[in-house]
């Protein structure tokens, strides 16, 4: 019987099935599966609460997260970048028009994904700009999902330094739940929680070797 079912036997096959059958048939009905666990672990919603939460779990990860609005945000990529010594940046379709200015602002080239650009293109970019899906608050992790302004997902993984702008409330979530039921399944999802790291089984901890090593998180408040 087992040669017959490795080999794709059918009558083996319906004879493992019918034992199967039999030997459930009198089985109790599975109970239902309750669903009323919680959602989220955070006491609050108040969007306040969630993003000093972020922000204390993405800092956690070693990333460094900056506060800031509209208005400021040109001169603090601009910044970012020069602090960094980037002098070419990929920018995925969809930024907003102020992202191009301030990369512009900081003598870098803005590289477009048109090719679209190889790995070792994209590993000649000093940086990425991005925005995100969400951001999830309890896990301080960061989900971009291939929509406006993301890309896909080898911009964010090949460049060495990932800037990456989250518009908070309105893509700030408390819970893995949460996001989850704002996100398509169908979708291929990043999940980002701090810049790439591993250890050894000594725990010596290296960075930058799944993706990026350097994560600059932008909070864009209002």
């Amino acid at each position: 019987m087992t040669y017959e079912a490795s080999t794709g036997g059918s009558g083996a096959r319906e004879r493992i099935l019918a034992r199967v059958r039999a030997a459930v048939a009198h089985a109790p009905e599975a109970p239902a599966v309750r669903r009323d666990y919680r959602t989220s672990h955070t006491a609050s919603d108040d969007p306040r609460v969630l993003t000093d939460l972020l922000e204390r779990n993405l800092t956690d990860y070693r990333a460094t997260v900056h506060r800031t609005t509209a208005a400021a945000l040109p001169a603090l990529v601009a910044a970012l970048l020069n602090g960094h010594g980037a002098r070419s940046v990929v920018v995925p379709d969809g930024v907003p028009p102020a992202w191009l200015t301030a990369v512009e602002a900081a003598a870098a080239i803005p590289v477009r994904d048109t090719g679209p650009l190889t790995a070792a293109e994209l590993d000649a970019c000093a940086a990425v700009l991005s925005g995100c899906a969400l951001a999830i608050a309890e896990t301080g992790t960061l989900v971009l999902d291939g929509g406006p302004g993301q890309g896909r997902r080898a911009l964010t993984l090949v460049p060495d330094l990932h800037l990456c702008v989250v518009r908070v409330p309105q893509q700030l979530v408390a819970s893995v739940p949460q996001a989850l039921a704002r996100l398509a399944p169908t979708t291929p999802l990043t999940w980002i929680s701090g810049p790439s790291a591993t250890s050894d089984i000594e725990l010596n901890r290296v960075e930058g070797v799944h993706g990026p090593r350097t994560l600059e998180v932008l909070l864009l408040e209002g």
